[in-house]
């Protein structure tokens, strides 16, 4: 145990002083991405690994970056407030839709299907609200007056948004972390066996659902503003709807739903997919990404559903056994 905190700090260690010795713009810049949309799936999985599957997360982003990013165009609301007030709204949006479904024991499909509505409205209600949100031609934040770049959670400085990124990923694998070794863990677990059975145990089911779900959508949320912060652009595609979730989706499954870094190699291989067709095809690839993601998650649900990192988990297993 001793060995793997060790292992743990001395990467961390590593990655805090990379941005220092290596100071490439264009690749610390897809380094941020990559810590930022690691995040994001990792908040997907913590609701994911425990069967609830939601296709709602591209709506809980999408709040998060937009709530952010009006509150200071229209009010002067710094992201420092503004961002805490998006996850709020994001966790009351989340125990609106997911309350009813969780008391009333709509799951499975039925529940992937709600999620989707969630996700399919939040999109339309940014795209027809254009007048405030700019629609499909996507919102920009105005950019601070000179001195107040902190305010304004503003920094033209990579090496600063790595940092803020690496920290962000720190922070969910912590809680990710700390998800798995609580009893929410196994009372989840018995959940999504059998839930009446759980709740004959003295399990109260709707109470641990609702718990995992508002951390898996304040998290989503905080990714968005995060996103937002960063690029100083979104649009209704790149941070909501339907293709947002189903990425986390395929992030998810591909890296490993059941170990904390599974996310993290999904945003890897997300990240420089979506780089490479940007690069070698340019506005030919325009939604190749997409249909590529939708081919892999086919062919790793059927030859390697554990994910990259979750079956070189269980060959490590197996072979120390």
């Amino acid at each position: 145990m001793n060995s793997r905190y060790a292992a743990w700090a001395v990467g961390l260690a590593a990655l805090i002083a990379l941005p220092f010795v290596y100071r490439d713009p264009y690749h610390l810049h897809l380094l941020v991405l990559i810590l930022i949309w690691s995040f994001a799936y990792t908040s997907w999985s913590i609701m994911g690994r425990f069967n609830l599957v939601s296709l709602g997360h591209g709506g809980f982003m999408g709040v998060g970056a937009y709530v952010t990013a009006l509150l200071w165009n229209h009010l002067g609301v710094s992201p420092w407030i503004g961002i805490p007030v998006s996850m709020a709204v994001a966790g009351l949006l989340a125990l609106v839709v997911a309350y009813p479904c969780f008391r009333f024991r709509i799951t499975g499909h039925y529940f992937v299907l709600v999620t989707l509505a969630l996700s399919g409205i939040v999109l339309q209600v940014i795209t027809a609200t254009r007048d405030w949100t700019g629609g499909s031609l996507g919102y920009t934040p105005n950019r601070a007056p000179s001195g107040k770049g902190f305010w304004a959670l503003q920094f033209d400085d990579k090496i600063t948004w790595y940092l803020i990124a690496l920290g962000i990923w720190v922070v969910g694998l912590v809680i990710w972390r700390a998800v798995d070794r609580s009893m929410a863990r196994y009372a989840m677990e018995a959940i999504s066996e059998d839930e009446d059975a759980a709740a004959a145990a003295g399990v109260n089911v709707t109470a641990e659902k609702l718990k995992i779900t508002l951390i898996s959508a304040l998290m989503t949320a905080l990714a968005g503003a995060i996103y937002c912060q960063y690029q100083m652009f979104i649009s209704p595609d790149t941070v909501s709807g339907i293709a947002v979730s189903l990425q986390m989706v395929f992030a998810v499954i591909v890296g490993g739903l059941y170990v904390s870094l599974g996310p993290t190699v999904g945003a890897v291989i997300t990240i420089l997919l979506a780089e490479t067709l940007r690069i070698g095809f340019g506005t030919k690839a325009v939604g190749w990404d997409n249909l590529v993601y939708g081919v892999l998650l086919v062919l790793f649900i059927i030859f390697l559903p554990k994910g990259i990192l979750g079956s070189i988990a269980e060959r490590l297993k197996f072979r120390k056994a």
